[in-house]
């Protein structure tokens, strides 16, 4: 189980499916990390289609180049499908992240350098 394994969600180590009530809730990182001072550059990205991959290459790259120039924490949130675990076909697991996961865990930037002095 991950920590973006659904509710109810069968894993692994939670062949019954994830249960909050023994398992906890899923977790946003992005989401839980940003009110930290320290955190400089914040994002989720997806690999389950090409224009995706393409985007968290970039992603990737920025954070790596904040951490360079010593802007402070990066971290990049990488929502990835697991066809194999999941039971399915490759493309039915890229339709389940953007069908199922993309609404719950939402892309995007959520905090970065040039956002700093507005709103994150």
């Amino acid at each position: 189980m991950a920590p973006t394994t659904l509710v109810g969600q069968k894993a692994t180590t939670c062949p019954a499916g994830r249960n909050p009530k023994v398992n906890g809730f899923p977790i946003r990182v992005c989401e839980l990390l940003t009110p930290l001072e320290g955190a400089t550059y914040l994002e989720r990205t997806s690999v389950h289609n090409a224009q995706n991959v393409i985007k968290t290459k970039k992603a990737i790259k920025k954070a790596f180049q904040n951490q360079i120039e010593g802007k402070g924490f990066s971290l990049v949130e990488v929502l990835s499908t697991c066809p194999t675990n999941w039971g399915m076909t490759p493309l039915d697991s890229c339709k389940f992240v953007a069908e199922k996961m993309m609404p719950l865990y939402p892309l995007g930037v959520f905090r970065s350098p040039e956002k700093e002095g507005g709103a994150n």
